[in-house]
């Protein structure tokens, strides 16, 4: 399964450190080859030696070794590989890698790789359960980072939950299905995501709360399936994901025709929060009150309506999964909803202040379909995401031979 993959294997401070002794002879009986990167602390742990002699490779420690920097730099060193492995990812690790710091070899050379990159975070229970430990978490995996584990077990230290890394041959298996081409390989898919910005003058706009979490998410999961990603975005509070073709655009007009130009695709997620009305008098000036203190008259005019058409337009995707942010009688909304525009799924969420949904970590959703109505528990939005894109491949993969 693994033939001829070469994995950069970066090897954290903990103890858990000692399982990727093991990582490396169970990857290289699968077929890869091991470049393995030690830390300063990972040192503390393991030997240079005893990583050297099971990858039957030179362990890289040093960010400023002379001898390595002439011989392959950090740079190529970050790239020669088809996969990054950190494991243990310590929640120092995952911290740089939040925070993009560069501040020794392992930081740096996640920093500057363009390839994949797969964690296996290890630590205390209570350090896994941190606010920012679960901030970080969400940073990097909005960044596209695959993540393993952690398992629930006792610790080293004594306590009981989750923080223990995933076992080697978990890891391996998430290290073969991140190099795998995966059930989507081959096919295009265009995801909207975000809010739209219409103007109202050239300081003003009309918007929405979405933060652009969920479809960027979404957009990362089905990257991760193998599938080839146009992810057309408004001016979202979250960074779009990486490996995937970004178009970012202003107002719904400008969105409408980045899809179509996107198009053809197998499958289209429009889960932007496109605003329904644009200012049709928009001020090529700001706009000032008049003399006796009145706001100016604003004009509206309905935007043009992208999920369907998409839906309706030639040429059209097999699968159109629209999205519907509602306050009430969730599911009666969005059920007439997927009928008017046309589309195969609707994918439905109440976004009601007391939720915290819009702009928030999790999201309940229902898919609604011709079947019927299919209620998800709520959940972290990258959970909703990849069991999403489970679904659409599986749906893709019957309708598109």
């Amino acid at each position: 399964m693994l033939a001829g993959k070469r994995v950069l294997l970066i090897i954290g401070g903990g103890i858990a450190a000692y399982k990727s002794l093991e990582l490396i002879r169970i990857l290289q009986k699968a077929g890869a080859s091991v470049v393995p990167v030690l830390t300063r602390a990972g040192a503390e742990f393991v030997t240079p030696l005893s990583v050297s002699a099971l990858a039957g490779h030179k362990v890289y420690q040093d960010l400023f070794d002379l001898t390595d920097e002439a011989e392959m730099g950090h740079i190529q060193l970050s790239r020669a590989a088809d996969l990054l492995v950190v494991a243990p990812a310590t929640a120092d690790l995952m911290a740089k890698m939040a925070a993009g710091r560069a501040d020794d070899l392992a930081s740096t050379l996640l920093l500057a790789t363009d390839k994949r990159v797969l964690i296996a975070p290890a630590m205390n229970v209570r350090m896994w359960q941190h606010p920012a430990t679960q901030r970080n978490l969400a940073l990097v995996q909005g960044d596209g980072v695959q993540v393993v584990g952690p398992n629930a077990g006792e610790m080293a230290c004594g306590e009981f939950g989750p923080g223990r890394m995933a076992e080697p041959a978990e890891i391996v298996a998430a290290v073969e299905a991140a190099l795998g081409e995966g059930p989507l390989a081959g096919r295009h898919v265009i995801v909207t995501s975000g809010p739209t910005h219409e103007p109202i003058d050239p300081v003003r706009y009309i918007a929405n709360r979405s933060s652009g979490a969920q479809g960027t998410a979404i957009a990362a999961a089905l990257r991760d399936l193998g599938a080839k990603v146009t992810f057309v975005t408004g001016p979202a509070a979250v960074p779009p994901p990486m490996g995937v073709r970004v178009v970012r655009v202003e107002t719904a007009a400008e969105m409408l025709r980045a899809v179509q130009a996107a198009l053809p695709a197998d499958v289209a997620v429009m889960a932007a929060a496109v605003a329904d009305w644009r200012v049709a008098n928009a001020g090529a000036q700001k706009m000032k009150k008049d003399s006796a203190g009145r706001a100016p008259q604003l004009e509206f005019a309905e935007n043009p309506d992208i999920l369907a058409s998409v839906s309706r337009g030639v040429p059209r995707p097999a699968l159109v999964v629209g999205f519907a942010a509602e306050t009430e009688r969730v599911e009666e909304h969005a059920t007439a909803k997927r009928l008017r525009k046309g589309c195969d799924w609707i994918v439905a969420n109440d976004v009601s202040p007391a939720t915290g949904i819009m702009g928030g970590a999790e999201n309940a959703v229902t898919v609604i379909s011709e079947a019927g109505a299919e209620v998800w528990p709520r959940m972290a939005k990258e959970a909703v995401a990849r069991r999403l894109a489970e679904k659409i491949a599986t749906e893709i993969g019957a309708l598109v031979p």
